[in-house]
């Protein structure tokens, strides 16, 4: 796993990675595309949207995971995703201490066709959603001519997606983001968050 460093000038607590398990990205994507009866709408946390947010997700309980033998595959993804967590605490040692362990709950995987987005600018952690410490992310493939960038507005950031490029973040206002519209080719990626643990 190779950590990369998101505009080194200014810290802005975005941890990134890039995996070279380009073989596990895909089989995500097949699952995706293998499960057109799980496919739903994507939605925000004020409902269906479509001018804020258009997107295919499936979303997936954990509880399926521990369960069900044809989604293992999601077992190995976590191992990467815990791989760069454990990276990002080393980044932040204060963590430590504050965020010993956490829980995900379910997670989505998502597809954005052409016109598809997530034009809205926004943060991962509201009055709904206080338990939310970490928002995650993972791209599962490259996008034509880097289309589909997820933009952290406070930070003047821009994120090409990139198969097997991994993001942590905090939940906070402070790091509120928003995605481009795809206008030619597909972009999918795999998200959630992480919970103070009970």
């Amino acid at each position: 796993m190779e950590r990369i460093i998101l505009n080194p000038e200014n810290k802005n607590f975005i941890g990134c990675w890039k995996s070279s398990n380009t073989e596990l990205f895909k089989k995500l994507v097949f699952f995706f595309e293998n499960h057109k009866e799980l496919q739903q709408e994507g939605v925000t946390s004020a409902g269906l949207k479509s001018d804020q947010k258009k997107t295919t997700d499936i979303k997936i309980d954990p509880v399926e995971v521990k369960n069900k033998p044809e989604y293992s595959i999601f077992n190995e993804y976590f191992n990467e995703l815990n791989e760069c967590f454990l990276d990002y605490k080393k980044q932040w040692p204060f963590l430590n201490e504050l965020v010993k362990s956490v829980d995900i709950p379910s997670f989505n995987l998502q597809k954005y066709n052409p016109g598809d987005h997530f034009s809205k600018i926004h943060c991962e952690r509201d009055k709904m959603n206080l338990h939310r410490v970490f928002a995650w992310m993972t791209y599962l493939n490259t996008t034509e001519n880097n289309e589909g960038s997820t933009i952290f507005s406070h930070y003047e950031l821009k994120v090409k997606p990139e198969i097997g490029k991994t993001l942590i973040w905090p939940a906070e206002w402070t790091h509120a983001h928003a995605g481009e519209k795809i206008n030619k080719g597909l972009k999918y990626i795999i998200t959630g968050w992480m919970h103070f643990s009970l």
